[in-house]
């Protein structure tokens, strides 16, 4: 029976990670738990270099070593542990999609040193947004998404281990074309690689697949296979899109004789037609290339300006917590009172000749570790409708209400901004504050009168909340309208075309995660508002008619519930 191509691309993939473990640094798997991830996990087992299993949460002693504040306690001498990092060896990481940005980077450090080690990432991510970080995956050779149903029912195979250590010791000694590195380079400029790792990554692969082979020069088949393993996962385009007549030769460039030969070992990498190597790597694309890079972006973006948050524990400043018993590592510190709180009621009973010199005996169990919860500080952002002949009203409400939000900012830590959108277009009339007199400077006059661009206004706080967030703040949004958008973002008067676009871009905050609410200011509430509240995904307050007072105590309410 033929063995699927999936299946020997694995397996090739696997076998060129045996022979160059250091050099390759790792391999992705993006499978959840299946018969082909437990043909892959099983084909680990069988590598020189035997497995370890690593999580998310590993901490820095495990990784790094150190000293072991517990047992050294526990002694009563120093005790160190050592880290993975100091024996080389295959890392396999679990739940690979869940790795933060300060493990991945820690894991980089590891990898960057070239000390031999390699990293498997179990990735489990169930949508595109769901995959580790980007920083880790680009240092890695291959990437691995198997969907090939035959797959189910094939175990992989790897050479035996003589024939790994045999193509191990003749690695160094594999001969490489000298214009094989140039052409890696302009193939993955025709596929929109912009990282220099992948044309070196591509040139290891294909010396470790050389090695395999008992072949002594890298040729045209090992590095065809090559860019076959390391390039489709890391195209950001099709090459149709790269194709730039301004790069062709000119038509009267000398072209070289038919008998001329490249000195030195093995022929050259460009006898192998570009285009050759251009249609096997296009055949391995998936047809959703574009729609994947665009989540992926979305996601990459999200994940920078996620640093905001209304909680956030740690073990550095803020409000205490509790302590809690726990192993001490560098982002968790001792609690030293807490601790000898807890050792105290057992001394007598712990006291024995040996230990007779030590005026307090811990035990490991004995250490209880710091606890802070930093709050971030929150903006609310004030989106006013300034439309329409009761604007003076609804602005002198609004105005009202961010005065006496400033007054509670102190004792809550938020900071407020006000947004007016009327005609066609929005303003931004107060930059987060919390200054009181600041406020009542910017807020003595505003304006009123004209169309509705609601959708103008919400893309407003939408940018207003972004750059809070990268600030390091919680935004939450305020809307207060009566939902009846007349003016579209184009500025020509729709109501169907403003309408559409006020919902769209409302499911736009709601996706950045901003929570809010909206306060209906029509004197009979209408479905127009409810509907915009539901796209924003916000509380819907029904106040016509409100004053500053109860806008104030509504909002608080709801955004504290």
């Amino acid at each position: 029976m033929t063995r699927p191509a999936a299946a020997t691309r694995m397996e090739r993939a696997l076998a060129a990670l045996a022979v160059d473990p250091g050099g390759l640094k790792g391999i992705v798997l993006r499978a959840r738990m299946s018969p082909v991830r437990h043909a892959f996990e099983t084909a680990l087992k069988h590598m020189p270099d035997t497995p370890r299993r690593i999580h998310p949460g590993i901490s820095d002693l495990q990784l790094f070593g150190g000293l072991n504040i517990a047992a050294s306690l526990a002694e009563g001498r120093p005790v160190r542990d050592k880290g993975l990092s100091e024996t080389p060896g295959l890392l396999v990481l679990t739940m690979a999609e869940r790795t933060g940005a300060d493990l991945a980077a820690r894991l980089s450090q590891i990898l960057d040193a070239d000390t031999g080690h390699a990293l498997v990432l179990l990735d489990e991510g169930a949508t595109a947004e769901e995959a580790p970080p980007l920083s880790l995956q680009d240092r890695l050779a291959f990437h691995i998404e198997p969907e090939d149903e035959a797959l189910r029912t094939q175990a992989l195979r790897l050479p035996a281990r003589a024939d790994l250590d045999t193509a191990r010791k003749g690695l160094a000694r594999i001969a490489v074309p000298e214009d094989a590195m140039g052409l890696l380079v302009a193939l993955a400029a025709r596929f929109g690689i912009d990282s220099l790792r992948a044309p070196l990554l591509a040139l290891r692969t294909a010396r470790a697949l050389t090695a395999l082979d008992r072949e002594k020069s890298v040729g045209e088949a090992a590095l065809m296979e090559a860019v076959e393993l390391v390039y489709p996962s890391r195209a950001t385009r099709f090459p149709a899109e790269a194709e730039d007549p301004a790069m062709d030769p000119p038509p009267d460039t000398p072209q070289p004789p038919d008998d001329a030969t490249d000195e030195g070992s093995g022929k050259g990498a460009g006898e192998l037609p570009d285009e050759i190597l251009v249609q096997a790597i296009a055949a391995l694309l998936p047809p959703d290339l574009l729609d994947r890079l665009k989540v992926a972006r979305a996601a990459q973006a999200r994940a920078a300006s996620s640093g905001a948050g209304s909680k956030r524990r740690g073990n550095r400043r803020g409000r205490p917590l509790p302590s809690r018993p726990g192993r001490p590592s560098q982002q968790a510190r001792i609690d030293p009172v807490a601790t000898l709180r807890s050792a105290a009621p057992w001394q007598r009973l712990r006291r024995t000749p040996q230990n007779a010199h030590r005026p307090v005996i811990i035990y490991p169990s004995d250490i209880r570790l710091r606890r802070f919860e930093d709050r971030s500080d929150r903006l609310l952002i004030f989106t006013v409708d300034a439309s329409g002949s009761s604007a003076v009203a609804r602005l002198a409400e609004a105005k009202g209400a961010v005065e006496l939000m400033l007054a509670q900012a102190y004792a809550r830590r938020d900071h407020v901004a006000l947004i007016a959108f009327r005609g066609d277009g929005a303003e931004l009339l107060l930059s987060p504050t919390r200054s009181l007199v600041q406020a009542k400077r910017q807020l003595s006059s505003l304006p009123g009168g004209g169309g509705t661009p609601l959708a103008a206004g919400l893309v407003a706080a939408s940018e207003l909340a972004q750059h809070a967030r990268g600030r390091g703040m919680s935004p939450t949004l305020v809307l207060l309208t009566d939902g009846r958008a007349n003016i579209p973002l184009s500025g020509t008067p729709d109501r169907a075309e403003a309408r559409q676009d006020a919902e769209t871009i409302a499911a736009g905050l709601a996706r950045q995660g901003v929570p809010g609410v909206l306060v209906d200011t029509a004197n009979r509430p209408a479905e127009s508002a409810r509907s915009i509240a539901a796209r924003l995904g916000a509380d819907y307050l029904a106040l016509p008619r409100a004053d500053a007072h109860k806008i104030s105590a509504s909002v608080t309410a709801a955004l504290e519930h």
